[in-house]
């Protein structure tokens, strides 16, 4: 009876265990399933991802060899951000680091933010941008008949008004009220007629906010804020010197070199001028402006407004330096509100931006749908690489794929 016993439970066992073998055995339970092979999209953002790391480490090193105090940048690649690193503190001497939120002040990058605020107004048919400016403004009067009647709108925004370059910036730096300013225009040097030749403007430039009140019954600050601020969600930017000083969330400027900055007041220079120089704006913002731009659904900037603001209106010669931190630039234009360049095969809209005790770099390049910002409050050279470096390293990978991808599909035909 025992050895009966034995034997039926020994083959019990025996049945069982071959029977949970041929279940682990199974292909559904040994493993799981494969996950999805990427998508096109996320292998080019994996890619991208793949630039970042060395980057960073550039940036870093580069930040604390020149002592800069504080500075943030951001990437935006296909209408997302790519990447966003904040640097430093708001003042020197303080332990208070500077972040997302932290607000720099733009300088002449304010120029950009303007052109696609005009953009959207024309796209609105709220301006025109070869309406005469004498029409809009009656008392309008330059030192030149043929400049007053035929200056236009476009001509404020692609700095190809006839005067000789930055007539009047000593005004505008002394706080003198633009309607002063205004008033002396008749007195200011013409060097061409409207449309002829490049010559940078603050003062001719910041009329725009003049005709947009003419316009709307708006002033500047009230149409960006509607316009662009709210609808993008850039909610700590501003366009004047109250709203910056009040801001706890500052970065405050800094002057030095060799390594060493120390702070300085703050001042309101060019806020007189706020569509030329007098926006203010965090990381965060810029990232949103960004996005707003190279977004190809997005309703506020759509194609035909982008095409209108990054058309060129005239070649725009610069010093040798101006762009001595990038590789051979093959053409230098300017268009409403944009520097628009010619390197590495590719269209980039770019503009920089220096006022006392900050610097702001900005470029875009729509044809690989990619844009970077770079804010500081220490002006140095490390702004002014920021730029070129990283898109320099962006090219360079993109060539390389497509060489590849060019002798796989020559081999192929083989």
């Amino acid at each position: 009876m025992k050895r009966l016993i034995f034997f039926i439970t020994f083959i019990f066992l025996l049945l069982f265990t071959t029977h949970n073998q041929r279940i682990s055995s199974s292909p559904d339970n040994t493993k799981e399933s494969d996950p999805p092979p990427l998508t096109k999209s996320e292998k080019e953002w994996n890619k991208i991802q793949q630039l970042f790391p060395g980057y960073e480490e550039w940036l870093t090193a580069e930040i604390e060899e020149s002592g800069t105090v504080g500075a943030a940048v951001a990437v935006i690649y296909k209408g997302r951000m790519a990447h966003v690193k904040c640097f430093g503190t708001k003042k020197a001497g303080t332990p208070d680091p500077v972040d997302e939120h932290t607000v720099f002040r733009l300088a002449s990058v304010s120029k950009s933010i303007t052109g696609v605020l005009a953009g959207i107004l024309a796209s609105e048919q709220v301006i025109d941008f070869d309406e005469c400016v004498a029409d809009i403004l009656p008392e309008f009067r330059l030192n030149s008949q043929v400049n007053t009647r035929q200056m236009t709108l476009r001509n404020l925004l692609s700095h190809t008004t006839g005067l000789v370059p930055h007539a009047y910036d000593d005004l505008v730096e002394s706080h003198v009220p633009y309607g002063k300013i205004f008033s002396r225009l008749q007195q200011a040097r013409i060097s061409a007629p409207p449309g002829k030749l490049y010559s940078y403007q603050n003062v001719m430039f910041g009329l725009v906010d003049t005709i947009l009140q003419v316009k709307t019954n708006k002033n500047y600050s009230q149409l960006v804020k509607q316009k662009l601020f709210d609808p993008l969600g850039m909610k700590d930017a501003s366009t004047d010197f109250e709203s910056f000083r009040n801001n706890p969330n500052k970065a405050y400027p800094h002057r030095g070199g060799n390594g060493l900055y120390n702070p300085i007041p703050l001042n309101n220079r060019y806020y007189n001028v706020a569509p030329a120089a007098g926006v203010n704006a965090s990381i965060s913002d810029m990232t949103k402006f960004l996005m707003g731009l190279l977004h190809e659904d997005n309703y506020l900037i759509n194609r035909d407004i982008r095409e209108m603001i990054f058309t060129p209106q005239v070649n725009s010669p610069l010093s040798s330096g101006y762009f001595r931190y990038w590789d051979k630039v093959d053409s230098k234009k300017y268009a409403i509100g944009w520097r628009i360049v010619d390197y590495k095969g590719r269209q980039i809209a770019y503009h920089g931006g220096y006022v006392s005790g900050y610097k702001s770099e900005l470029a875009i390049c729509p044809d690989e749908n990619i844009g970077i910002v770079f804010l500081t409050n220490s002006p140095n050279s490390v702004a002014s690489q920021s730029i070129p470096v990283f898109l320099n390293s962006f090219f360079s990978q993109k060539d390389k794929e497509k060489m590849i991808a060019e002798a796989k599909n020559d081999f192929s035909l083989k």
